[in-house]
């Protein structure tokens, strides 16, 4: 199916601001991108072979020459102020990056991006040690454009359409053999049919028991009447990923299971009629938890409630207890409690929020009121 078409992904100004706050909060004159998922941010360059020497006045890129074309091409596209260097080895890579910065007093690695054998090695060849510093770029990561709110958007829909096709599999597996795998088979095959350059993660979907465990992988597991089956699923587009869970009721299920979804649906609306701009994370990670501690299963949610999505699916913001710098409009995250109890199942609901000033639009649209399903044979 074609895409719409997108806003150019512009970085303009990027460079310069990371620079800035540079030179005002660590007195440095360089940072080392390290992460190529920030030099894609910071540049525009896909490659998977790469460092970035950013600072004020000459910002380098250094890759090989499987990039370099490549390079010139989609850092003209997004407007980046970048030199590129073409080093064929990672020896050659060290090299040029030291001969770079060797005017540079003060300079920055990525330190949670760096292993320590790699930052031995930049040290070796700068001859200095460098400033750890940590989210610098993911900092201004956190402020979606209106370029990549388009495509997470699109990426989301890629993902509700999919889900609802493959609902009608559901309904089959009470009287049908389909597996984990076939239904995740499904999804992933079908958000590429919508436009998503494929899944935005390991694509779950776990029934029974299995639905006990947040972050289960898809096995030969049959689906049966009875179960919950929660299904997180996420569409990928340029780089940008989408993020969205559904836990669905095959038939009669355990009484505990219905009220599970119905403790979970409730705490989750409420998560997402308290995100806006200037809200404390750590706020709607407390709502959702006393509703479901009130409701009995206080110690069955066992993970945050949510977090920012971006070029990474798990990224800053994070909606945790310990979250207490306020959400800011522009952000785009999740709220996602869940409750999982160990031999007869879990249940999560999910949905992809972009922050606003009054309140937040939801970019995940598959239904919440329609999740209990009933066999073919039954209707």
């Amino acid at each position: 199916m074609p895409r719409p078409q997108f806003l150019p992904l512009r970085v303009d100004g990027r460079l310069e601001e990371v620079a800035r706050h540079l030179a005002d909060c660590h007195a440095a004159s360089a940072l080392i991108v390290s992460s190529t998922v920030n030099i894609r941010y910071l540049t525009g360059f896909t490659g998977s072979a790469g460092v970035l020497i950013c600072r004020k006045d000459d910002s380098v890129l250094v890759t090989d020459g499987r990039y370099v074309e490549q390079a010139q091409a989609q850092v003209r596209d997004s407007g980046a102020a970048v030199r590129i260097v073409e080093a064929r080895t990672a020896a050659a890579t060290l090299d040029a990056v030291a001969f770079e910065l060797a005017h540079d007093a003060k300079i920055g690695c990525e330190s949670a991006d760096l292993t320590v054998e790699a930052h031995a090695r930049y040290v070796a060849a700068l001859g200095r040690e460098m400033i750890p510093l940590s989210g610098v770029v993911e900092e201004l990561r956190r402020l979606k454009s209106e370029a990549e709110i388009e495509r997470i958007t699109f990426a989301a829909s890629t993902a509700d359409n999919a889900l609802a096709d493959a609902r009608n599999l559901l309904v089959r597996a009470m009287s049908e053999p389909i597996t984990e795998r076939d239904v995740r088979d499904e999804l992933e095959y079908r958000m590429r049919r919508y436009g998503a350059d494929g899944p935005s993660y390991e694509t779950i979907v776990a029934t029974g028991p299995n639905a006990a465990r947040p972050h289960h992988r898809p096995t030969d597991q049959l689906l049966s009447e009875g179960d919950s089956v929660v299904i997180d699923v996420g569409g990928l587009v340029d780089g940008y990923h989408s993020d969205m869970t559904r836990t669905y009721l095959l038939g009669e299920v355990d009484p505990v299971l219905q009220t599970m979804l119905e403790v979970v649906t409730e705490a989750q609306s409420r998560g997402v009629a308290a995100v806006r701009a200037g809200e404390l994370p750590s706020e709607i990670d407390r709502i959702c938890r006393t509703f479901i501690t009130e409701a009995g299963f206080g110690p069955e949610f066992v993970h945050g409630t949510g977090h920012g999505v971006g070029l990474n699916i798990h990224e800053s913001p994070w909606l945790r207890a310990q979250s207490n710098e306020p959400l800011r409009d522009g952000e785009v995250v999740t709220v996602e409690p869940g409750v999982y109890r160990v031999g007869l199942g879990g249940v999560r609901i999910e949905d992809l929020l972009l922050v606003r000033a009054t309140g937040s639009t939801t970019l995940t649209h598959t239904p919440k009121d329609s999740l209990c399903l009933q066999s073919q044979q039954t209707i």
